[in-house]
């Protein structure tokens, strides 16, 4: 990789592959790093990963601990599945016998000046005998504490800084934040700065992202990135930047296999645009999208289904009756289909998801079924906006046609959405509950296509096994859309009950 100077650079990887990307290749090699957050948002977890990376590499590691036993930290790697190479030494830094012995206690000076000068020269004994490339300090909040004042704390920090730097040694100092959350003492002392942090919402598991506030000659990817710990260590999701990502294709028109429903969209929807499908609930936004998966897959495409709001089980069930084998095309590996909580899933790993699917698994058309589901993920109306404009934006620079589903409030008459993305779509396709001859019905136009032509009618449809069925326009009413229609023509062309 290359520095913004052009200049080839070493990095020192984390072992963390989003942390690295976001960090634009790892860390420069012979600096001082902080890593900081509360406790439980996994400094300890990400410190073991750096340097078994380097054990990997084939430098050697020392783990200076104030806070945390040895024994502690190799149940932590246990935890992970991890195995704490022979090159990683833990250095449980203890304070001497002498200081934990009422009789030897001083009387003339403070006991703070003794303790901290001994803490330090066993941490420079520890790093002469390892001679490590790598060094964690668990952690600064110890050293700030035997400090007691903001200057000498300081002070220390700056002569562990250059002491680090005379054996080009790349250092992560690790701080809780427990003695002094608001003491930025470190922050202009040390190279780069990268913060954690936990979030807990009002339900649901609890949500960390890091950021990193500063690291200097090098340009990183700046703003908040989501990451969660799993057995196996931190897994971090780089914050998607579609202009990042550009590819070419060729663009063609996607048919859905329905004569009439490609005659309304004017001959079909172009590759590398979305759909934005709207409506009422049970009005058959999901079967819309479907009937895209199925003609993709049929193709010879593969396609891919995040599903947000129905169990998989029923899913299957209720596309059976509808002519989609969903299982047979999951299980010949033409379709990805998945079942996503959101609760427990960060819009930063859902992104991920769809992206990892997108370019590992070569996908051309995506289904997130529905924005209502995935906005219950967002702490704001405003991120999902802004996570939705990257995300359309990426998929179509890769080719891909999307399908989204967002249910409105209401049944008939005056409807209103939980969150307006129709400007973000390229194509707007809008479903209607109606009455007619005794009837409740349904219709389906297209109110907006930014890539060519389409149909301004309206037309009544069915589902029914065989998916679904268009009739004729809809010219002898007025108010379909409204619910209630008025019949002004001479002949009402509506579907018999067979859908015929």
């Amino acid at each position: 990789m290359k520095d913004s100077d052009g200049d080839t650079a070493a990095h020192a990887l984390t072992g963390i592959g989003g942390l690295d990307d976001v960090l634009a290749g790892g860390l420069s090699p012979g600096h001082v790093y902080l890593l900081e957050g509360n406790p439980g948002t996994g400094k300890t977890t990400i410190g073991l990963s750096f340097l078994l990376a380097g054990a990997l590499a084939g430098e050697r590691g020392l783990y200076i601990t104030l806070s945390e036993t040895a024994a502690e930290l190799r149940d932590s790697a246990r935890s992970h599945g991890w195995t704490i190479d022979p090159s990683v030494e833990i250095f449980e830094l203890a304070p001497p016998e002498s200081l934990l012995d009422e009789q030897q206690q001083q009387s003339l000076l403070y006991s703070s000046d003794l303790e901290l000068g001994e803490t330090i020269r066993m941490i420079f004994a520890a790093v002469e005998r390892c001679q490590p490339k790598r060094i964690v300090l668990d952690s600064l909040s110890e050293i700030r504490l035997l400090a007691q004042s903001s200057l000498r704390y300081r002070r220390q920090v700056l002569a562990m800084k250059h002491y680090f730097a005379r054996r080009n040694v790349t250092v992560l100092l690790l701080d809780d934040l427990t003695s002094d959350a608001l003491d930025k003492t470190v922050h202009s002392v040390v190279h780069g700065v990268i913060k954690l942090e936990e979030l807990a919402p009002d339900y649901g598991a609890e949500r960390r992202r890091l950021r990193v506030m500063k690291y200097r000659g090098r340009a990183f990817r700046g703003g908040y990135h989501d990451f969660a710990i799993r057995r196996g260590g931190v897994a971090v999701f780089p914050r998607l930047v579609a202009s990042e990502h550009r590819s070419s294709y060729d663009r063609r028109l996607v048919t859905s296999g329905v004569a009439e429903l490609d005659g309304l969209l004017g001959g079909g929807i172009e590759s590398g645009s979305s759909t934005l499908v709207l409506g009422p609930a049970g009005t058959g936004k999901s079967t819309f999208a479907l009937q895209f998966v199925a003609a993709a897959v049929r193709r010879g495409e593969r396609a891919a289904v995040f599903a947000f709001d129905e169990e998989l089980g029923l899913l299957f069930a209720r596309a059976r009756t509808l002519g989609f084998d969903l299982e047979a095309m999951r299980d010949s590996g033409a379709l990805h289909i998945e079942q996503l909580d959101a609760a427990e899933l960060a819009p930063g790993e859902f992104a991920h998801r769809v992206r990892d699917k997108v370019d590992r698994a070569k996908v051309k058309t995506v289904v997130i079924d529905s924005l209502n589901g995935y906005q219950a993920a967002m702490p704001h109306e405003n991120a999902l906006v802004l996570h939705m404009h990257e995300l359309l934006q990426y998929l179509n620079r890769q080719g891909a046609s999307t399908f989204l589903t967002v249910s409105q409030h209401g049944l008939v008459g005056d409807m209103r959405s939980p969150v307006d993305i129709t400007y973000l779509a390229d194509t707007v396709v809008l479903l209607r509950y109606f009455e007619a001859l005794g009837e409740v019905r349904r219709a389906v136009s297209i109110i907006k296509k930014r890539t060519g032509n389409h149909e301004a009618t309206i037309r009544e449809f069915r589902i029914g096994p065989n998916g679904l069925t268009l009739g004729e326009p809809l010219s002898g009413f007025q108010g379909v859309l409204r619910g209630v229609p008025t019949f002004v023509g001479d002949r009402a062309p509506l579907l018999n009950r067979k859908g015929d």
